[in-house]
């Protein structure tokens, strides 16, 4: 679409938006400052639909499959709400509210958030009683302890490394197949669980929320299989699962709702419904006709969806569109010529276009343009801006730099993009052509993109992802994306720069190692800085998840802490007998 056109429709939805802001119960939040940037932006922070009511089916109308159900693997925001909400249940976990209170964490598997010892060294979580498995077996904290060793495991790559990170004794640990065992971590009986770590982790209560954290009984694993039919510790079970088409949750009828605090499990059932293009799913939802009154998205509008959602009241009252608090980036192959030097990076950060991208991705009333590399919440609400460019680059600039590294004439690079990215990624290719920059555009079905980029390898130049902290620190952003020490041949994970930077590597160990937190999230944000201006990456937007809900859903909110995704521990239905199946 003509540059002009889009800036023109990105106007019109601004305005509609801003019309419509009376209606909304959402606006600025305070708090963490998630998402409160843009007051126009329709029911942020609210809960819509009212209290559900027990049964019916729940639809989810998705354009792919999931990344990964294993929770040995699964490390996307959206999958992680998923899985842990339905499927298995963590040590830890967030509370089932919007806007910041859903940051605060609660006890899940365990009594509370650990006990500490050994100057935050060590920690200790005690398991609940009467917790157990979709078969009636007892959940025990060898489970957990046994799905932690599993992470290891080379054949299930791409999950949260929390664990190689923080464990002593974890370096070189290949997984419990061969029959070796994690000496740090220790279940003195079935329902304690013991992590000793190398260094002192304060914030280990938030690494315990991740799927790492959920138990898997050894005589269940089937390894890379496991993510076909993982066992239920959760409130549903898998019925059925056609890869890319289908995947049919029902009740786990041996799950006990008095021993979990946050997850309600209203429907009988949850249908998702895989492999539908991106404008049947929001039309569909728009007329919200038949089963689909009781169905959500899994995707974010489209932005060509956005003026139809916009320009009608009673649709855009089923609009939500929390902010994901992740930070989009162009990521270049810092080890690979030409972006091995770093003045061909800085160009790309001052040749790119954030204004066009931003219209791409839905326009400013869904998107902020990312001016540093941490989102706002990580800066006290809002990111500084540290580079100073343009919100549509500096040519000129970008020009200089190239003819400095010897590439006034430019070079042909490839990108690889999600498919629902495709408008993005012409965007960056017309940026980029500007100054001679001439970018080919690979996609990727957004089930496999995560694999595609985690091949380093065989992965292109440049990529276009994005990062959210796991949790309200600069400790969960800045180490996992530009930390050289954890890249892997396969299976790689936030590093997609491929950085490797002595100097950088240096400070993230001095930073973690302090004790006031306060110090250290300053700490944080100046290092952001300091990485930015050797440009492995060109931040581009902080994107909301805008979701459209049918007019039969009840309780629905983009969770702040699951990137904006709806919080599926308490959705449900208006009306369960209009349900559908």
């Amino acid at each position: 679409m003509d540059m002009r056109i889009r800036t023109a429709l990105a106007t019109t939805l601004v305005a509609a938006l801003s019309l419509g802001a009376a209606a909304c119960s959402g606006g600025k939040k305070n708090g963490d400052g998630r998402g409160a940037t843009n007051p126009a932006t329709a029911n942020n922070g609210a809960v819509l639909g009212g209290t559900p009511q027990k049964g019916g089916t729940l639809t989810v109308l998705s354009n792919q499959d999931f990344t990964h159900l294993d929770p040995a693997r699964n490390w996307v925001m959206s999958d992680m709400d998923f899985g842990t909400r339905l499927l298995y249940r963590t040590l830890v976990t967030y509370k089932a509210e919007p806007g910041p209170k859903g940051a605060e964490l609660v006890p899940d598997l365990a009594e509370d958030l650990g006990v500490s010892s050994n100057g935050a060294k060590t920690w200790t979580f005690r398991l609940k009683k009467g917790l157990k498995y979709e078969d009636g077996s007892p959940i025990t904290a060898q489970d957990v302890k046994y799905n932690v060793e599993r992470s290891f495991s080379p054949d299930l790559p791409g999950g949260p490394d929390y664990a190689a990170r923080h464990l002593a004794g974890a370096e070189g640990y290949q997984g419990p197949a061969q029959g070796k065992h994690l000496a740090s971590v220790k279940t003195p009986d079935e329902h304690t669980i013991v992590f000793e770590l190398r260094k002192p982790f304060a914030e280990f209560p938030y690494a315990a929320t991740l799927p790492t954290f959920a138990p898997v009984p050894k005589a269940r694993d089937n390894g890379p299989q496991y993510d076909n039919r993982p066992f239920s510790s959760g409130p549903y079970k898998i019925e059925s699962y056609a890869r890319d088409k289908q995947l049919v949750l029902v009740r786990n009828t041996h799950w006990d709702p008095a021993t979990d605090t946050v997850r309600k499990a209203y429907p009988d059932r949850l249908v998702v419904t895989m492999g539908l293009k991106a404008n049947q799913i929001d039309d569909r939802l728009i007329a919200s006709s038949g089963a689909d009154a009781s169905a959500v998205s899994w995707r974010k509008l489209s932005p060509e969806s956005t003026p139809k959602v916009l320009t009608k009241a009673d649709v855009r009252a089923r609009l939500l569109a929390e902010s994901t608090n992740c930070t989009e980036m162009v990521q270049m192959h810092t080890g690979r010529a030409p972006f091995d030097d770093v003045r061909v990076r800085q160009a790309v950060q001052y040749a790119l276009d954030r204004e066009a991208i931003m219209t791409a991705s839905g326009g400013p009333a869904l998107n902020d343009p990312a001016t540093a590399l941490m989102p706002g919440s990580l800066f006290g609400g809002r990111q500084p801006d540290t580079l100073g460019i343009p919100l549509t680059g500096d040519v000129e600039k970008a020009r200089q730099l190239l003819g400095q590294a010897g590439r006034a004439d430019g070079f042909s690079t490839r990108i690889t993009v999600s498919n629902g990215d495709k408008g993005v990624g012409e965007a960056i290719q017309q940026s980029l052509g500007r100054v001679g920059i001439k970018v080919t555009i690979e996609t990727v079905d957004p089930s496999a993109f995560y694999d595609t980029i985690g091949d380093t390898g065989n992965r292109t130049d440049l990529v276009y992802t994005g990062w959210c902290p796991d949790y309200p620190s600069g400790s969960t952003f800045l180490p996992f994306v530009f930390d050289g020490r954890y890249i892997k041949d396969k299976g790689n994970s936030g590093n997609h720069s491929l950085f490797r930077d002595d100097a950088t590597m240096k400070r993230m160990d001095e930073i973690a190692a302090m004790t006031d937190a306060a110090q250290a999230d300053k700490e944080w944000q100046k290092l952001d800085g300091e990485i930015l201006a050797k440009a492995p990456t060109a931040p581009a937007v902080v994107e909301r998840m805008p979701l459209l809900i049918g007019t039969n859903v009840a309780g629905a909110f983009g969770h702040t802490s699951f990137g904006g995704q709806l919080d599926y521990a308490t959705i449900g239905l208006k009306s369960p007998a209009t349900g559908g199946n």
